[in-house]
């Protein structure tokens, strides 16, 4: 299993969010002891500090049931506790026997954790397609934010200041599209972006 080591002595930020791809093909047979496996390990994972929430895919590949886990984390450094928990590695080695493929994992930084594949895809989505939902995302808060802003920013000189009122305005539209509407608008256009038959849940 690969491991990702870093240090840092800055508190962690919404900048740094990074998803942590978990990929098991599944043997024949054991398709429902590992349904029972992962709905463990899901809950268990939602209590680690820093993690953000989870999509479970599931798929096909080579005849045989894959899953894709999907996990969402804080910063880098949240992503590699969980990595290394010992609750992880009790869990990953009780389901290896479970495993075609053993327990495979990918991390994708920030800019890429949107629209991460699906389980037997190879890549993400079409760059056109990325850049239409960023877009549909991000434009009816740039018209939006500021006109909810505004009013406040008239209060005060200082938050009327050109340099605090654009970084209050942008701080307010990144956390909105990063932690609530480009997670909704992957999920809706999910179909369009990748289609396939392949069904997934989100925790």
């Amino acid at each position: 299993m690969p491991e990702v080591h870093t240090q840092s002595t800055q508190a962690p930020g919404f900048d740094e969010i990074v998803t942590l791809i978990v990929k098991h093909r599944i043997k024949a047979g054991f398709e429902a002891p590992y349904e029972a496996w992962l709905r463990r390990i899901v809950g268990i994972a939602a209590k680690s500090e820093g993690h953000l929430g989870v999509d479970v895919i599931r798929g096909k590949q080579a005849g045989l049931q894959m899953f894709t886990c999907v996990l969402r984390f804080c910063t880098t450094e949240a992503m590699q506790r969980w990595l290394d928990s010992p609750q992880r590695q009790a869990l990953v080695d009780e389901a290896v026997p479970m495993l075609a493929d053993g327990d495979q994992t990918e991390v994708n930084p920030v800019n890429e954790f949107w629209f991460a594949p699906q389980a037997d895809a190879a890549s993400p989505p079409p760059r056109w397609k990325q850049a239409v939902v960023t877009l549909l995302v991000i434009l009816p808060h740039t018209l939006l934010v500021p006109l909810i802003w505004g009013p406040l920013l008239q209060l005060n000189a200082l938050l009327s200041n050109y340099v605090v009122a654009t970084f209050l305005i942008t701080l307010t539209i990144v956390l909105s599209v990063v932690y609530v509407f480009m997670p909704m608008a992957t999920r809706l256009f999910a179909p369009w972006l990748s289609p396939s038959t392949q069904s997934k849940e989100t925790r």
